[in-house]
């Protein structure tokens, strides 16, 4: 078989994505590349031993390009009431990249500024996969910062609250 008899519609598989719940994240990065940071869906455990996450980033993004200079990132998980945070780290990047941080009290970290009230993975890059259009990038959490509150979600192109069952 080759890789055209394994593939489905593109706009079919999008659609099918969009079904996948996926909590909000914002990435974050800073390093001798600069301070920037991004919305991004992709984001997963990996392993505990030792403790890994890895992340999607579109390789043409320009937060692709920082985080992979710096060798390092800072995943936020967003609360539920932060979606204007999402907002504002979402679509297309500032000239300007730091200047999504405006107006945040942020947590320095020399991986990633830690947004707040956000569940925080510090991170080195310690792989990059390149894969179509995307660049998977794993990193060692180096720190953690578990705020407690609620994950904001994202579905069907829109933004959820996590309720349990029943209530």
């Amino acid at each position: 078989m080759t890789s055209d008899t394994l593939s489905v519609d593109r706009d079919a598989f999008l659609a099918a994505m969009r079904q996948v719940a996926a909590t909000v994240t914002v990435v974050t990065t800073d390093g001798v590349s600069g301070r920037a940071g991004a919305t991004v869906s992709a984001f997963s455990s990996l392993s505990a031993d030792p403790p890994s996450v890895l992340i999607c980033l579109r390789t043409d993004s320009r937060i692709a390009r920082a985080v992979i200079e710096n060798g390092a990132f800072c995943v936020n998980v967003l609360p539920e009431d932060a979606v204007e945070v999402a907002r504002a780290f979402a679509g297309s990047s500032p000239e300007n990249p730091a200047a999504r941080f405006d107006g945040l009290t942020i947590t320095p970290r020399p991986e990633g500024p830690v947004l707040p009230r956000a569940t925080a993975f510090s991170c080195l890059l310690t792989d990059r996969i390149t894969h179509g259009s995307h660049a998977i990038c794993i990193g060692t959490v180096t720190a953690l910062t578990n705020a407690g509150q609620k994950p904001l979600t994202y579905l069907s192109g829109d933004y959820h609250i996590v309720r349990p069952h029943g209530h």
